[in-house]
């Protein structure tokens, strides 16, 4: 089927991840239709942990400002994390992600707010770009993909329908995608075979017992019971307002004694109200493939898991942010033949290690260790493997560090993951740390939106290089940087993707074309 498009990319989902990359392909030159069931973002306090790279994103779109503004804590309250064993009152805890440690290798500060504020954010923006297309409180009934785009029947919250014909679809749409459903996307699974509560309370008492812990705004309390799984309480606003997830023994979590599952947690009971009461299955999901023709997906429509270590959104918009500029690159006519396939050969190794090398293991560690060590069996063993978990938690915030070595685009051994190390060396494959250019910017603003950047050390020839892109007709900007940075960097030459990702490091350009050919997926 060909024909006129309504738009270049129907985004299924007005989500953050869905908000999220249409704002990413507007900002390089790319329409989009974004449909959104709910006329309002819903006021459920989850995704609250936003990291340094997040927040990148933010900056990249010329929100964060919005966003810290938006923030329901107090400005300057701290947002800090902690583990704790058996209950908050008792006599073992320890800092928990310490994200604040990686600030040097962003170049933003990571930040917390509820999905919801982090939401509204994005859909005002969206709102005001006129590439983008914002239809809120309507519903994607129908999508039929060919291979010459998709058909999109669209059903309002009053009655009305509609049809839209775009070159490409992206289904950000949650963890029951209609999109992935209708293009025949199916999920790998691994159920835990909890009920989770999710209790969003309100409670000056509690806030109290919190003065204990200053400055801690989220907390993992330990119990050998559970074997392994969560009971977490994070703040939501600067004083009284918490939500609670813990796994309960109840197929639903209605008449599930609240005041009792507080209690075992915190260690004794106080006054509380109940704001919010819901429940979710402890499970993982992961898509066997991120595309199916003219189709792809993104955030929760890929990948779904427990909401432990702050993971969820932040992939999300990692996903998205990958995922944006392959498209503007293909629908430019700058990209080759492999490029749009890289989104699923990098983002869905990713997500399978955050899963296996930091969630799922976590679980496990957890459970193991309760099932070692306590304090009231062998103290001095236990305060010495809590003294050792302690470093273990700081060295867990290092080693997430998600990077595509090895990817069709990319090249050289390794394979992407979530599990690598920090450096301000400039890594092909790797995020590439802050610097300054020649003219004393931030190099992560100076940074192309659409097209590649060709970092250059002061007399670095870069004149190979322009003339490969000129005639492969690919846009790149060549940006000076500083001694220092080229130092840091330990490269002359340093290739960046529109996604901040590096693309290659060097000290000459002895096979430009090469090095810009792989780069395109050509």
């Amino acid at each position: 089927m060909t024909g006129t498009y309504d738009t270049d990319v129907a985004i299924v989902g007005g989500g953050p991840v869905g908000t999220a990359l249409a704002i990413a392909l507007a900002q390089q030159g790319i329409g989009s239709i974004v449909i959104e069931r709910h006329p309002t973002p819903q006021p459920v306090p989850k995704g609250q942990n936003l990291t340094q790279r997040t927040m990148e994103h933010f900056r990249r779109w010329g929100l964060e400002g919005d966003l810290r503004g938006a923030r329901t804590l107090a400005p300057g309250q701290p947002s800090a994390g902690m583990t704790a064993f058996g209950t908050l009152s008792g006599e073992y805890q320890y800092p928990w992600l310490q994200r604040a440690r990686l600030d040097g290798f962003y170049a933003a500060r990571n930040e917390r707010l509820p999905q919801y504020a982090t939401e509204a954010v994005l859909r005002s923006s969206a709102l005001a770009t006129p590439e983008i297309d914002y239809r809120a409180g309507w519903t994607a009934e129908q999508i039929e993909h060919d291979a010459d785009g998709v058909t999109i029947g669209l059903t309002a919250s009053g009655g009305e329908r509609d049809a839209i014909r775009a070159r490409y679809v992206v289904g950000a749409d949650g963890s029951r995608s209609r999109v992935r459903e209708a293009v025949g996307i199916t999920q790998t699974l691994a159920d835990h075979d909890r009920v989770m509560v999710l209790l969003v309370f309100r409670s000056p008492e509690f806030d109290t017992i919190m003065e204990r812990f200053p400055g801690v705004a989220f907390v993992n309390v330990m119990n050998a019971e559970l074997e392994g799984y969560w009971q977490f309480f994070g703040r939501v606003d600067a004083s009284e307002t918490w939500f609670f997830h813990a796994p309960v023994e109840a197929e639903r979590v209605d008449g599930v004694d609240l005041s009792a599952l507080l209690e075992r947690a915190v260690g004794q009971r106080f006054a509380f109200e109940v704001e919010y009461l819901g429940q979710w299955d402890l499970r993982f999901a992961l898509a066997d493939s991120y595309r199916s023709g003219r189709a792809f997906i993104a955030g929760d429509a890929c990948h779904s898991h427990p909401p432990y270590g702050g993971y969820g959104i932040n992939s999300g918009f990692e996903d998205a942010t990958n995922l944006a500029w392959k498209l503007a690159a293909e629908i430019r006519g700058w990209a080759g033949p492999a490029l749009l396939d890289s989104y699923d050969a990098e983002r869905r190794p990713v997500f399978a290690s955050t899963r296996d090398d930091f969630i799922d293991r976590a679980i496990r560690d957890d459970r193991d260790f309760l099932a070692v060590f306590d304090p009231e069996r062998d103290r001095a063993a236990f305060e010495a493997e809590w003294a050792h978990r302690d470093d273990g938690a700081q060295r867990e915030v290092d080693a997430f560090e998600p990077h595509y070595e090895g990817s069709p685009i990319v090249g050289g051994v390794g394979s992407p993951s979530a599990l690598g190390g920090h450096t301000m060396e400039a890594r092909a494959g790797h995020h590439l740390a802050p610097g300054t250019t020649s003219d004393g910017v931030e190099v992560f603003d100076a940074l192309a939106r659409d097209g590649l950047t060709l970092l250059a050390a002061s007399g670095a020839e870069t004149t190979p290089f322009r003339e490969v892109a000129d005639r492969l007709g690919v846009p790149l900007t060549v940006v000076g940087v500083d001694a220092d940075t080229a130092a840091r960097y330990q490269a002359a030459l340093v290739l960046v993707r529109p996604d901040e990702y590096v693309a290659w490091a060097g000290e000459a350009a002895s096979d430009a074309s090469s090095v810009l050919s792989l780069a395109i997926g050509s």
